[in-house]
């Protein structure tokens, strides 16, 4: 399988343990698709300061292409983590990125040369999604998102996943089944700790959480993607759910939502943190 992720990478800095990790939704998805076995690839703006290196030389340790993503001057997003004693996140500051992604013609050819892209609500492409869906099947993440910004996006999206910790098992499978009928062809619905909905036209699958002893949850939802995608085209629908679960749950047993921590003064002036 070939998967680009496409639109946000960030830095998310924990201030409380004095470090700065990568991550970013669609670098996230991109990271553990290639850990997965996929052919992997991922197509944003990298600032050229610090923050920028360390998402830049995480992708290429962990072999994922990035030679299709820009290169500027920007800063690098940002987001302040606060964890609570049970290893939730909260994000209590963003910086959000000052320079879009707008996609050429010659992005859009090498973008048809994968199975799928990968982007989400958090990676401000929205108004090219046609173009992409044009090229190449889409999965996207609209996270909490209401269906108000959904609604017009859903018929450019093939998988479509939302997360909706409040809804018990029957109002996520009314839920799932009102996404689909606006067009993906497969709709994911997680709901924390609940577990989550796989549905499409011709079946519909209940997983489980995995219990696990977290200590950050930062990034699950992106692990839980990646591995479906990548086992959803081989395996059981059920067989890639459970992965899927299993593999999130595995993930929230360290910090950060791949790995490589920096040290949070060596990449931010003590004054900036304050």
């Amino acid at each position: 399988m070939r998967l680009c992720g496409v639109g946000d990478n960030v830095v998310d800095r924990y201030l409380d343990l004095g470090l700065v990790f990568p991550g970013g939704s669609a670098c996230n998805v991109a990271v553990h698709a290639r850990r997965l076995g996929a052919e992997a690839a991922y197509l944003g703006s990298i600032g050229s300061d610090p923050a920028g290196d360390l998402v830049r030389h995480s992708l290429a340790a962990e072999g994922v292409e990035a030679r299709w993503s820009r290169y500027g001057g920007h800063p690098t997003p940002r987001a302040d983590v606060k964890l609570d004693a049970d290893g939730n996140r909260t994000f209590v500051d963003y910086v959000p990125p000052t320079e879009d992604l707008r996609l050429s013609p010659a992005d859009l050819d090498y973008l048809a040369s994968f199975d799928l892209v990968h982007t989400g609500h958090t990676s401000l492409v929205e108004d090219q999604l046609p173009d992409i869906a044009r090229v190449t099947k889409v999965s996207f993440d609209f996270s909490y998102k209401d269906m108000e910004y959904a609604r017009d996006l859903l018929p450019s999206v093939a998988v479509a996943f939302f997360s909706r910790a409040r809804l018990d098992r029957p109002e996520c499978a009314e839920f799932a089944a009102s996404v689909l009928a606006l067009g993906p062809r497969e709709v994911v619905v997680t709901c924390g700790d609940q577990g989550a909905l796989l549905a499409s036209a011709d079946r519909t699958v209940w997983q489980p959480a995995v219990p696990t002893e977290a200590v950050d949850t930062l990034g699950a939802g992106d692990a839980f993607a990646a591995q479906l995608l990548v086992a959803l085209p081989v395996a059981p629908a059920e067989v890639a759910m459970a992965r899927a679960a299993a593999y999130a749950a595995s993930v929230c047993r360290h910090h950060g939502g791949y790995g490589y921590p920096a040290d949070l003064d060596a990449l931010y002036p003590p004054e900036e943190t304050s």
